[in-house]
């Protein structure tokens, strides 16, 4: 958190929480069937409309041709954060085009039964200062005020005790546990392990400056170093191959970039701990524990509220299939969903929030970055699951229900309870929102598109049936949503491609004070993929930087 903030939150064991979304791999059935009285399907739309753009395209002139002086071409985080920069310089002619029926991308909400819940990203952590952009947005929403010369956070919008647990199977059996990292009854060696790895952190800390945004912190050749290797080799290099370590910082990347340590960089698995607060083993010196915001609906909450102010400015069902630039403005060409119609828009400037295989795909004659951006890029599917319950379930042994569950060997990344943040101590109907991540699977966004809704829902009871037996006779409807490229997976070698090269011949490729902002010409791009880590922070930050440029 960032120096001066005060928060009175208790506290709570280290470890990453869910970071953007997801697990990996299924397990079997064990015999759990899902009853017919779980009713539910897919609720996505956006990848059968953006698979139009992977179609032959007819030139069709548009029905209409409108005019503004900045075009938004996506509403993600970043896209809602660029139009709320534009009105802060006072510019209100434009327009936020949406894909999607509602704007927020990984942050969008929605609800069962009445109760919100998260379709994506579901907690902020509190921003450090590298993130001022992200501090101001929270002082503006109210969610913090300056007391006594300190940082307070609003209470009511911090993640309620106790926040997280394991059900893990120790020596003692098993049983829920305080906290992520595994500590019921493991041995001596372990604990070792767990301080040898926190030694290493610090280590790697003091050597490089790491940073959230990511590119705050100047890239040296010990990123290059750590970003040229697995997570995976990196921890074997060090001697740390104790299972439960590994499998608790398996977790940690799958959780924060949807893919394992064998898969991510070493950058990228050591970036969480080193740009925060470190790794705080069990024995050794405590860290502070990390307060973060959240809500039922998850991030969706900021997103409405960036949302809100924008009115007719914002369109949604709207799928962006050409971006060109002419001599005197730029052309924005956008299938409408609701009419079954081609319309145009003539921008002097364009924003494209957008991530970058899109982006790529619809800029005409798009430049040599972006091209080769777009082209190092690989993205994890996530599938986020929210599960209406009747009544509240009944709990194996160990630690409370907590606002996050995880379970340890789990193919999934566990669930987090969408009554937890409520006041009322009355049992009533919950949802609970499980995720999984599919970026370890060659196949798995195939595999995510094709595989038939019930095929998740029963592997995913099943799952769930381990620590709840009753879960199937409790659930009442489950809702999936899919995002087939949700977030760019940081993989060896990626972070040195992604950071614009001198070679690329554009002086405007960065923002001289912020390096943040990619542009060219009338263009800028601003999207998490550029970081490389699709988390808030890195989205809005590019963004707001993008509608201030």
């Amino acid at each position: 958190m960032g120096q001066g903030a005060s928060v009175t939150r208790e506290p709570r064991p280290q470890g990453p929480t869910r970071r953007a979304l997801l697990g990996a791999m299924t397990l079997p059935l064990l015999g759990c069937d899902a009853p017919p009285a779980v009713e539910g399907g897919f609720q996505d739309t956006g990848h059968t409309r953006g698979h139009r753009l992977q179609q032959p395209q007819v030139a069709a002139a548009p029905a209409q041709t409108r005019r503004t002086h900045v075009v938004i071409a996506g509403g993600g985080v970043a896209g809602l954060a660029a139009a709320r920069a534009l009105r802060q310089r006072g510019i209100e002619d434009f327009v936020l085009l949406e894909l999607e029926d509602n704007p927020g991308g990984n942050s969008r909400a929605g609800q069962i039964g009445g109760i919100a819940c998260p379709l994506g990203a579901h907690y902020l952590p509190v921003p450090g200062d590298d993130a001022r952009e992200v501090q101001d947005l929270l002082e503006e929403l109210g969610l913090r005020r300056r007391v006594s010369g300190r940082w307070v956070y609003d209470e009511r919008h911090l993640c309620h005790s106790p926040q997280e647990r394991l059900y893990f199977h120790g020596p003692e059996g098993a049983g829920w546990q305080d906290g992520l990292l595994p500590v019921a009854g493991v041995g001596p060696a372990t604990l070792a392990q767990y301080q040898a790895f926190a030694a290493a952190v610090q280590l790697v800390r003091r050597a490089a400056r790491f940073a959230l945004p990511a590119a705050r912190a100047p890239w040296s050749a010990l990123h290059a170093q750590l970003d040229a290797q697995t997570f995976a080799a990196w921890l074997d290099a060090q001697g740390l191959g104790d299972p439960h370590l590994r499998w608790y910082l398996d977790y940690c990347c799958r959780d924060d970039y949807g893919a394992g340590a064998a898969t991510v960089s070493a950058w990228a698995g050591l970036h969480y701990f080193a740009s925060r607060h470190g790794f705080s083993a069990p024995g050794g010196h405590e860290t502070p524990a990390e307060a973060v915001l959240t809500w039922p609906e998850g991030n969706g909450w900021l997103t409405r509220q960036l949302a809100g102010p924008l009115g007719e400015r914002l369109h949604t069902g709207q799928l962006v299939q050409r971006i060109a630039e002419g001599r005197h403005a730029v052309e924005v060409d956008v299938w409408d969903v609701r009419s079954g119609q081609m319309q145009r828009w003539q921008a002097q400037r364009v924003i494209v929030a957008m991530p970058l295989h899109v982006a790529a795909r619809v800029v005409q004659g798009a430049p040599a970055f972006l091209r080769e951006a777009a082209a190092a890029v690989r993205h994890a599917p996530w599938l986020v699951a929210n599960l209406h319950l009747r009544e509240p379930l009944a709990d194996r042994p160990g630690a409370p229900p907590s606002w996050d569950n995880v379970l340890y060997g789990s193919a999934g990344l566990g669930y987090v309870d969408a009554r937890h943040q409520t006041l009322d101590p009355r049992p009533g109907p919950t949802v609970l929102t499980w995720y999984q991540a599919l970026g370890d699977r060659p196949d798995g966004r195939r595999q995510l598109l094709e595989r038939p809704w019930t095929h998740w829902r029963d592997t995913i009871l099943a799952e769930l049936s381990v620590p709840h037996p009753d879960i199937a006779a409790r659930a009442t409807r489950m809702e999936i949503t899919r995002h087939g490229h949700a977030m760019a997976v940081p993989y060896p070698g990626f972070a040195s491609k992604i950071r614009p090269q001198p070679a690329w011949g554009l002086a405007g490729v960065l923002s001289k004070s912020e390096q943040m902002r990619v542009a060219a010409g009338r263009l800028s791009f601003a999207h998490s993929d550029w970081a490389g880590y699709s988390v808030f922070e890195e989205a809005f930050t590019r963004g707001h930087l993008a509608g201030m440029g």
